[in-house]
Order: C-alpha cells, then structure tokens, then sequence
C-alpha cells in the first residue's frame, strides 16, 4: 500500500487515505487459541462491533470488553469497559487505537462476516426465539374432519 520509505510520506499516506483503505489499518491479532479453535487461515481480522478484545499497551493495559464502536476516521475502537469522568463527573468513554489490543473472541452473528473468514455462523439467542415467533402454527382445514 504505502509506496514510500520515507516516514513524511507514509505519515502523509495514513492521513489522507480513503475510508476504503482506512478500513486496512484496523485489523488486529487474534489470540491463538482463537486461531486454532476456529482454523482461521490469518493472523489478523478486522475489529468490529461485538468483538471481545484485551488491551496490551498503554495506561489501560490488560483490560478486556466489548467493542461498542469503531471509527475509521480515527483508527480508534471504544470498549464497554473502559471510561472515565469528565469535568463535569459524566461517564464518557475512552478510545484506544486498534493496534494496542488483540481479539479473543470473535462476533460471528453476521453470516457475511463468518462467510469472508470461512467459520460457521453463530446465531444469538434472541435471533432464534424471534424467528420462532415470526412463524405462525401450521393450522388445519376445519372441513376435513
């Protein structure tokens, strides 16, 4: 992707690069036992929402949650776990580049997700119980008794 050694121009590459590839930059490791329970061929998937990660650099090293949100625009992904205080003593949620954790366990509730890494889909409960209620009973002819 980056053309150049220079490090002005890969700086100046990451700044300006369309979503599109900035999409490139949020791939992180997957813990290897993740890896070999479900056969993954890499050793990166890109981060997103419902995604359990660990922190492993940085002041909030070592702390695990769910991935809430990622922003391409900044490279960030923000954990259910991590938040601090603000002037004004509200909780607002602190952010940690996608290249400080590593996943340890993967949302698969996306069939195109689990497609594109080549692993079974795995449907959450509330999906099952709502199909199962979308369907109506099969009912019988009343004139054929």
């Amino acid at each position: 992707m980056i053309a150049s050694g220079k490090p002005r121009y890969q700086r100046h590459f990451r700044f300006n690069a369309p979503m599109h590839i900035r999409q490139h930059f949020l791939h992180v490791h997957v813990d290897k036992a993740l890896r070999a329970k479900l056969k993954l061929a890499g050793r990166t998937v890109q981060v997103s929402r419902g995604d359990t990660v660990k922190v492993m650099a940085g002041s909030k090293r070592g702390t695990t949650g769910k991935v809430t949100s990622v922003n391409l625009r900044t490279g960030r992904i923000i954990l259910d776990s991590l938040s601090r205080k603000n002037a004004r003593g509200k909780e607002v949620p602190v952010s940690v580049y996608a290249s400080n954790v590593y996943v340890t366990d993967l949302n698969l509730s996306d069939k195109f997700r689990a497609a594109k890494l080549k692993v079974a889909q795995v449907v959450p409960d509330k999906a099952v119980r709502n199909e199962a209620a979308e369907k109506p009973a099969a009912k019988e002819p009343e004139g054929t008794k």
